[in-house]
């Protein structure tokens, strides 16, 4: 028979010491030196000595591995596609849901504007009829011209620019051109004389 005495609080028997006094019959031995929870076998589980063990690969399993070696350099390639496009796709995604918030809750005369500038774009189509090169153009200008009127400033920014980037592209032409068409003469020295 074990009798317990210590803590009142069952739960905290595992952390506290307690002491522990042993009775064997009716009899009271003497006093025994107190022994902890950890030390009873009744609060504490023994030690386990197992070890693991790999089960062996059954056919699915070895199927499987060999369909896994047999597809790994193409998902290899995937996720290498996957990773450049991601973060394009990410960025049409935000504009995407830049574009709804912004049409969701318009400035004001936004869509009749929008309207104009689009009845501007079909009026392009129907007068650009019987050539490719007309339907491009006619369309195309008028939208800009219509877009112009309601947003100048933007214009203006995008015109800038536009003319920067169209004079630089310009420039770069007219060099290559002029490389291509003005070869060095023989006169000129193309590298270091040799000494006689």
């Amino acid at each position: 028979m074990l009798k317990v005495t210590g803590s009142a609080m069952p739960g905290a028997w595992s952390i506290l010491p307690i002491t522990v006094f042993a009775a064997a019959g009716g009899e009271e031995k003497e006093a025994t030196p107190p022994v902890n929870v950890d030390d009873l076998s009744l609060y504490t589980a023994p030690p386990q000595k197992s070890r693991y063990v790999e089960p062996e690969a059954g056919q699915l399993e070895q199927s499987v591995a060999t369909l896994r070696n047999l597809v790994e350099p193409y998902t290899a390639r995937c996720q290498g596609t996957y990773h450049k496009i991601k973060p394009k796709v990410q960025s049409l995604v935000q504009r995407g849901n830049d574009t709804y918030a912004y049409l969701k809750n318009p400035p004001k005369d936004f869509y009749p504007r929008a309207g104009v500038i689009g009845f501007t774009g079909v009026l392009g189509l129907l007068l650009g009829r019987g050539s490719r090169i007309k339907k491009l153009i006619y369309p195309t200008a008028l939208m800009t011209v219509s877009a112009s009127l309601y947003y100048p400033e933007q214009a203006a920014a995008i015109a800038k620019s536009s003319g920067d980037n169209v004079y630089d592209r310009a420039v770069q032409s007219y060099a290559a051109l002029e490389k291509m068409l003005n070869p060095r003469s023989k006169t000129e020295p193309t590298g270091p004389e040799p000494k006689p």
